[in-house]
């Protein structure tokens, strides 16, 4: 069985983000909200996870190949083009106004919150609507 490690690393990220507060709606505005009733306690996840990243990455990158996998799978596209600021602004515009992120609204879904419901049914309808987008040829 492959894919017990992804298995794994998928029930330790879910309960991080749910110790941390990331499932939280209302956390996640706080946050955001720099002018108003600032919350600065996911500075500290993020800021712990930015060490954890800084610290680690160039060491297992040194390796030839990951521990269970065939090879590193990094990013070939380098360049910074209107689809990706495009993107970018519509995935901030939406955290901002929901506080849900696809990863945390996924673990979000185990509280049964109606809400969380609907930003997961609207994800998954922009995720297909990109996907029919992307497969029509440019112009």
């Amino acid at each position: 069985m492959k894919s017990w490690p992804a298995l794994v690393s998928g029930l330790l990220f879910g309960m991080g983000l749910s110790l941390s507060g990331m499932t939280d709606p209302a956390k996640v505005q706080g946050f955001l909200d720099i002018t108003g009733a600032w919350m600065p306690d996911l500075a500290f996840v993020m800021g712990g996870a930015l060490l954890i990243t800084l610290t680690m990455t160039s060491g297992i990158l040194r390796r030839e190949k990951p521990l269970l996998a065939a090879a590193f799978n990094m990013p070939v596209l380098k360049t910074i083009d209107r689809r990706l600021i495009g993107g970018s602004l519509i995935f901030g515009i939406g955290w901002g106004l929901s506080g849900y992120c696809p990863g945390p609204a996924l673990v979000s879904l185990s509280y049964g919150y109606n809400t969380t419901l609907v930003f997961c049914l609207a994800m998954t309808a922009g995720m297909f609507g990109a996907t029919l987008l992307n497969s029509k040829p440019r112009s």
